[in-house]
């Protein structure tokens, strides 16, 4: 019997969540996520989050401010954000990167 948890997924279909991030493709552990050509805004509240975050910038700049660090995302630049670390966003120009979270961030229940 083939398997059939392997999975195609385009992002021109993929849901969007509330904050504008696009849903890839999500496994039982690990899950993606694209955020696409987000626009120079303030800060974003501080968040602590479920799972673990890692990232990837596509292009673009943003500050990423955690745990009482500033880190500057630049493109070919990528991130941990720890499960539980305060932190927040400020992008800086339009800015398109990847991220994966484990354990997922859905689509469904988990709108984060």
């Amino acid at each position: 019997m083939p398997d059939t948890s392997v999975k195609k997924v385009d992002s021109a279909y993929s849901p969007k969540g509330e904050m504008g991030q696009k849903y890839l493709a999500s496994g039982k552990s690990l899950s993606m996520r694209l955020w696409e050509d987000e626009q120079p805004s303030d800060a974003k509240p501080e968040a602590q989050r479920d799972y673990e975050t890692v990232g990837y910038v596509i292009k673009g700049c943003a500050e990423l401010h955690i745990e009482g660090q500033m880190i500057l995302l630049e493109p070919g630049s990528s991130w941990v954000v720890p499960k539980g670390a305060t932190h927040t966003y400020k992008i800086l120009e339009s800015f398109t990167a990847v991220e994966a979270t484990s354990p997922p961030a859905q689509v469904h229940g988990r709108d984060e």
